[in-house]
């Protein structure tokens, strides 16, 4: 099965090299990106001989995009302080995490990306980062990977880890569909893995189902809940004195945006200009190959379009931000945190859309209420909770949100009511990390006794 999984994913790469050589001839980090994946190339900082750290001592953290690395930074953080001793990398998928873990991560001695999941890229990363362990944010399962880090001792060790219902009914799928043949495969992935540290009971229960062992499933929360308190960020400070100066409110903040969600969130703004002239929109996308599409979303709208790329923050601010009605695009990464705390209302994206949903957290921290819409896969327990303490509002249509949108900037005293309950919900449920750090303990304690 291995043979047949490694020939399959040769060929998906073989279809895709022509686009791979003409994003690589265009752009040198796109190259290099691709040779580091390739397991080539790597920074310097990476290998053992550069940092003085004795073979095996390497803690290697992988976070495979934005959200995946915004839960590991705390994690990170913590492990990097209790273990100083021993070096700390990370890798991750996309362009994006790559650049906010560079951002939120400079304490980690090296960052670069996780390679394909081909044998010759595998061996020759593991030969060069010479971890102990490699922690794995979620659920990336890769079967190549796995087994060559159970072959190498080195402990693969999943933190945060979750199952969609749509990941879970497409592992079932293929597992009828094949005859019950990818059963005996799925459970020999699976346990090739030391530790699975999962967010839910029924996350577990579903990992279970597909044949994990259930001595090395344990439930010790999600770490999300565990985020850092954003800063005021240069930006969030610059903007809450312009919109002061200019009278513009209330301020509703759209995060997490993505594609054919815009349209949809313009809808709903509409919707609370005619009843709030002066309110401002915050429109930030998710990933950045959309903010040129959102930009022109915004601009066929026939509103005043301002980019957050266009913003200088050591002067007057734009003219068109005093304009009702215009729209600021938050075409930047890393920013959007800070920006909620300056919100009268919020939507987090990827929800209107069936996406299965974005992070509320952030949101939810600085007591704004978060508001999404029914497609929530990706945090069903988390968006279950909120709604069960009347903590959030769960809508299905643009027009839903903008009457979500304008009866909470009607109503203060029920905005702060659900803001409170949203961050209270918040602080109640912090403490996976410490649970997270005793499951990683207890795996260096158990390698220590056998060496």
């Amino acid at each position: 099965m291995y043979v047949l999984y490694s020939l399959l994913t040769v060929a998906g790469m073989a279809l895709l090299s022509p686009y791979f050589l003409v994003r690589g001839l265009i752009s040198d980090r796109y190259r290099r990106h691709v040779l580091q994946r390739l397991g080539w190339r790597f920074p310097p900082e990476l290998g053992g001989s550069h940092s003085g750290v004795p073979r095996g001592q390497t803690i290697w953290i992988h976070a495979v995009s934005v959200g995946e690395v915004l839960a590991a930074v705390p994690l990170a953080r913590q492990l990097k302080q209790r273990y100083p001793q021993r070096r700390l990398v990370v890798s991750t998928t996309t362009a994006t995490g790559q650049q906010l873990a560079r951002e939120r991560m400079q304490f980690a001695d090296a960052i670069f990306y996780f390679p394909l999941d081909w044998k010759g890229p595998v061996r020759r990363t593991l030969k060069t980062v010479q971890p102990a362990a490699v922690i794995i944010v979620e659920t990336e399962i890769w079967p190549n990977f796995l087994r060559e880090c159970r072959r190498a001792g080195v402990s693969a060790i999943f933190v945060n880890g979750r199952l969609s219902e749509r990941s879970f009914r497409g592992f079932r799928r293929a597992i009828s569909n094949s005859g019950g043949v990818l059963r005996g495969f799925l459970k020999r992935i699976l346990n090739d893995a030391t530790l699975f540290l999962m967010q839910s009971e029924l996350d577990a229960a579903r990992l279970l189902e597909l044949g994990a062992d259930a001595k090395r499933v344990v439930v010790v929360g999600n770490l999300k809940y565990d985020l850092d308190d954003p800063q005021a960020s240069p930006l969030s400070a610059w903007l809450a004195e312009e919109l002061a100066r200019n009278h513009r409110r209330p301020v509703l903040v759209a995060g997490s945006v993505m594609a054919n969600e815009e349209i949809l969130i313009l809808r709903a703004f509409a919707d609370v200009r005619r009843q709030f002239p002066r309110a401002m929109l915050i429109l930030a996308p998710r990933k950045p190959d959309r903010f040129e599409a959102a930009a022109q979303i915004v601009q066929d709208s026939q509103q005043r379009l301002v980019r957050r790329s266009n913003l200088t923050l050591n002067g007057a601010g734009n003219m068109a931000l005093a304009e009702p009605g215009s729209i600021l695009l938050l075409d930047s990464l890393g920013e959007l945190a800070g920006i909620y705390r300056l919100a009268d209302a919020v939507f987090v994206g990827g929800s209107l859309v069936p996406n299965g949903g974005h992070n509320i957290l952030e949101p939810a921290a600085f007591s704004k209420v978060p508001i999404y819409g029914p497609s929530m896969d990706n945090f069903r327990e988390m968006a279950a909770k909120f709604l069960e303490v009347d903590a959030a509002i769960q809508v299905n249509s643009s027009e839903g949100l903008g009457t979500a949108w304008i009866g909470l900037l009607k109503d203060e005293n029920r905005a702060a009511r659900m803001g409170a309950a949203a961050r209270d919900l918040v602080e109640r449920n912090r403490g996976a990390t410490a649970r997270v750090l005793a499951g990683i303990e207890q795996i260096f304690d158990a390698s220590r006794g056998r060496a």
